[in-house]
C-alpha cells in the first residue's frame, strides 16, 4: 500500500512537470555571429530576439529590399506593369559591383529586371527599375526615404537604391526587418526570391541566387543578401514553417558563411520556441446592451476577428479572453460604435484587444419619432 502511494505521488509530480508552461529557451548573443541582428515574426511584427538592433550600419544590397518594395507597390497600384519594357540609361549602365552588364539603350521588361535584382542582386537592374518608377534615381531615393519614414524606420537614410557604399547611407537590423516584413506582404516577390537559377537574354546570361540558404534551410522563402567593404556580409532571411513566418536579419558578419549560419541560428531559435495562435471569439459572451431613451431598448453587438498572437510554443491553447461590455448606453447609438472590448492575455500579460461594436443604429426617442411610430402602428391596424 505504501509503495502504491509513493508511485501515485511520483506520477502526479511527473504530470505536473509535463503540464507546466515550457519556458522559451534563451539564446546567447555569442551564438549569433554578427554584430547586429534581429528576429521578427512577420505577421505581427513581434521581436523575438535582438542584438544591437538599432545600431546604424551600412547594409549593402539589403538596400534593395526598399527598392523592391516600391517597385511591387507601383505594380500593385497599376503605375507600372511586369510587361513594361525599360530602356537602360547611361546612369544605370554605369553601376559597378554586382550587375548584369546592361548596355545603354538595352531593353528588358520589368519582370526581367526584377529577376536580376532579386536573384543576382544586380545594381544596374535596380537603378533601371528605380528610373522607370520615378523618372530618376534621385526622385526614387526621395520615395525610399519617404516610405521609410512612413514605416517608422528611424535609423535609416538612403543615398542610393542599390546599396553601394556611400557615406551616410545607413540603416539598422530592426529597420531592415521592418521593410522586409512589408515587402513579403507582396507574395509575388517569392517567385523571384525562391528561384535558384534563371536566365536572361535568351539564355545567354545566367542568374544564380546569392541566398545560399535556399539550398540548405527548410522553409526558406528569401529574401536578400548584401556584401560591401563597409557593410561586411549581411542577409535578410525569410522562412515559413507550421503557420509561422519569420524574418531574420544579420548585419556585419565577417564572412559569407557566418551570415548564413547566424541567420539559420536565428530561424532555428524562432521555429523551436514560438508559435502563432488565433484564439476563437468568445461569442457566447457577446449579447445585447441596454439603450437609454432609445427607439429600441436593446442593441445587438458584434466583434471583429481576434487577431493572431505570438506565444511560446506549446502554449497556443492557454490564451485567455476577457469580455468587457457596457451595461447600458444613452441613445443615439451609431452602427459600429464601440461598446466594449475583448482582451486577450497569457499569464497576465496582455497580447491584444478586439473592440465590441454596435451591430446597428438606435435613434433617440423624440416627440416626432414617437408620433411617427404611433402613426405606423395605426396604419397597420
Amino acid at each position: 500500500m505504501k509503495l502504491r502511494k509513493i508511485a501515485a505521488v511520483a506520477l502526479a509530480a511527473v504530470l505536473l512537470v509535463a503540464q507546466a508552461p515550457r519556458p522559451v529557451s534563451a539564446m546567447a548573443d555569442e551564438e549569433v555571429k554578427a554584430p547586429s541582428a534581429v528576429l521578427m515574426e512577420a505577421g505581427t511584427g513581434k521581436i523575438l530576439y535582438e542584438k544591437n538592433a538599432h545600431e546604424q550600419r551600412a547594409i549593402a544590397s539589403i538596400t534593395k529590399v526598399m527598392t523592391l518594395l516600391l517597385v511591387m507597390e507601383a505594380i500593385d497600384s497599376g503605375k507600372i506593369s511586369l510587361d513594361d519594357v525599360v530602356s537602360a540609361s547611361e546612369h544605370a549602365s554605369s553601376m559597378g559591383g554586382s550587375d548584369i552588364w546592361l548596355e545603354p539603350g538595352e531593353t528588358m521588361t520589368v519582370d526581367e529586371l526584377l529577376k536580376a535584382t532579386v536573384i543576382a542582386s544586380a545594381n544596374d537592374a535596380a537603378v533601371a527599375l528605380a528610373e522607370h518608377v520615378a523618372g530618376s534615381e534621385e526622385s526614387f531615393i526621395q520615395m525610399m526615404n519617404d516610405r521609410a519614414a512612413e514605416l517608422g524606420m528611424k535609423e535609416t537614410v538612403f543615398k542610393n537604391c542599390n546599396g553601394l557604399d556611400e557615406d551616410g547611407h545607413v540603416s539598422s537590423a530592426y529597420d531592415v526587418a521592418v521593410m522586409s516584413r512589408e515587402l513579403i506582404k507582396h507574395r509575388k516577390i517569392f517567385d523571384y526570391s525562391q528561384t535558384w537559377i534563371d536566365y536572361l537574354r535568351e539564355g545567354k546570361t545566367q542568374l544564380v541566387n546569392t541566398n545560399k540558404l535556399l539550398k540548405s534551410y527548410r522553409g526558406i522563402t528569401g529574401l536578400k543578401t548584401g556584401t560591401t567593404g563597409q557593410a561586411g556580409s549581411c542577409v535578410s532571411a525569410t522562412a515559413e514553417r507550421d503557420g509561422i513566418s519569420l524574418v531574420a536579419v544579420t548585419l556585419g558578419s565577417t564572412t559569407t558563411q557566418d551570415r548564413f549560419n547566424a541567420a539559420a541560428t536565428l530561424l532555428d531559435f524562432g521555429f523551436a520556441n514560438w508559435a502563432v495562435t488565433t484564439p476563437a471569439l468568445p461569442t457566447d459572451q457577446l449579447g445585447t446592451v441596454a439603450v437609454e431613451n432609445g427607439m429600441f431598448d436593446l442593441v445587438d453587438t458584434v466583434a471583429g476577428e481576434s487577431g493572431s498572437f505570438v506565444v511560446p510554443k506549446g502554449r497556443e491553447g492557454d490564451v485567455a479572453s476577457e469580455v468587457s461590455l457596457a451595461e447600458k448606453v444613452p441613445a443615439p447609438v451609431e452602427e459600429g460604435q464601440q461598446l466594449g472590448k475583448i482582451t486577450y492575455s497569457l499569464d497576465g500579460e496582455q497580447l491584444g484587444e478586439t473592440p465590441i461594436k454596435a451591430k446597428s443604429s438606435v435613434d433617440e426617442i423624440t416627440f416626432g419619432s414617437c408620433f411617427w411610430l404611433l402613426l405606423q402602428t395605426l396604419l397597420r391596424c
